[in-house]
């Protein structure tokens, strides 16, 4: 059986991503659409086409005809499908601050929507599917994000840096993380106007003229507010640009973010890596729908200290592995010269996408060769190598 193919990706159109990064990647003509993500897997909602016999067809029917033997028993009998989504993100303007659930409680969210008869389609519904939703990210450029909440020495420090924030000490040293995030989120939208209102008076005026640092929460709350479609109401997740870490990530670095742990991703491409889910509780920075409830029932309340992982180089020199605790995925950055080869066995499926220059594939007596921005597709039990005649950098997506 036939063990490598190509495979093509779909254009995710969201109002947060560029206009210019996913096209030129992809060959593509440069148009005003927000190309955000490019999404390569088997996910219902934009499942890639794979190439078979010079015909194409969705990858999520072409899994179902023998799961077994096109991801491998193991991996077949574990999941059930193919257990990751892998995309190219281009992040123009901030992401909404969110957090992802559990399995188990997605699981239980998913199932209570259904029986309420919420659609799946509607915008108030916080479960999409059944799965959780840890991810891993990969900078293609200097990254920013947020990433879980400050220490309680640094959140302090805030707290008594901003006049603004002066009364909410009292709330934090009484009741914590819970407690603090709890009171603001809950607050009437016209008591937030009038907390925020003198803050953001004083640091627009800086942000437009260009006076602040991305390292400073003031930057990311004014170019919120710059960016925002509301001027009447301000954002409450602007709080928690300040209550969280603001990570500043280069290129090669990557960043895991697991159920419960609050983020938002800010500007910067990358690559990312995650369980096969559309799941997300959203806490802010957003016109869509924030449940303030279900959010605090997912927030892990406790600071985070960001592990910024530069990935395991392995025995050949040519693969670099990000490591994390998902089972779901696992990813790795291939780098070859043109004195260089990568050989490996597939245990699961892998998809693997070349970045920068190109790539030739060879799996027995198939061979692709692979441009900047395309994609191939391996199933399990594939024996196959890579060369490039240049210089090449391509990303990896399997499960351990």
């Amino acid at each position: 059986m036939k063990k490598l193919f190509h495979i093509r990706g779909k254009i995710q159109n969201y109002a947060w991503g560029g206009t210019e990064f996913i096209p030129t990647l992809l060959g593509e003509k440069i148009t005003e659409d927000k190309c955000a993500e490019y999404w390569l897997g088997a996910h219902e909602n934009a499942t890639s086409i794979i190439q078979i016999n010079n015909e194409f067809e969705p990858l999520n029917s072409f899994l179902k005809t023998d799961l077994n033997e096109k991801l491998g028993s193991k991996i077949a009998n574990k999941f059930g499908r193919l257990p990751f989504l892998f995309k190219v993100l281009d992040v123009k303007d901030m992401l909404s601050i969110q957090v992802h659930p559990t399995k188990i409680e997605a699981e239980k969210g998913y199932k209570r929507e259904n029986e309420e008869g919420i659609p799946l389609n509607a915008p108030y519904r916080n479960y999409k599917d059944d799965n959780h939703k840890p991810e891993i990210m990969v900078a293609l450029s200097e990254f920013w994000l947020l990433h879980g909440f400050l220490s309680e020495e640094k959140l302090k420090k805030v707290l008594k840096g901003i006049p603004e924030f002066h009364s909410l000490i009292s709330v934090f040293e009484k009741e914590g993380y819970y407690g603090l995030y709890k009171f603001v989120m809950m607050q009437t939208q016209d008591t937030t106007n009038k907390v925020l209102q003198p803050l953001l008076d004083r640091i627009l005026p800086l942000y437009k003229a260009g006076k602040l640092r991305k390292s400073s929460p003031d930057y990311w709350a004014a170019k919120a507010v710059d960016a925002s479609e509301n001027s009447s109401n301000f954002d409450k997740g602007i709080y928690s640009i300040y209550f969280f870490n603001i990570v500043k990530v280069n290129t090669g670095e990557a960043v895991f973010q697991d159920a419960g742990i609050p983020h938002a991703y800010l500007e910067g491409q990358n690559m990312e890596l995650m369980a096969n889910s559309d799941n997300v509780l959203r806490g802010g920075l957003t016109p869509k729908h924030v449940d303030v409830p279900e959010l605090l029932k997912h927030t892990k309340f406790e600071p985070t200290i960001p592990n910024i992982m530069k990935g395991e180089l392995q025995d050949d020199g040519v693969e670099r592995i990000y490591k994390s605790p998902a089972p779901d995925f696992e990813l790795s950055q291939i780098r070859l010269d043109k004195h260089q080869e990568y050989k490996s066995t597939s245990k699961t499926a892998q998809i693997l996408i070349v970045i920068e220059g190109e790539a030739t594939i060879q799996e027995n007596s198939s061979t692709i060769k692979l441009k900047k921005g395309e994609s191939a597709f391996l199933v399990a039990n594939a024996k196959y190598n890579v060369t490039t005649n240049s210089t090449a950098i391509l990303y990896k997506a399997t499960a351990p």
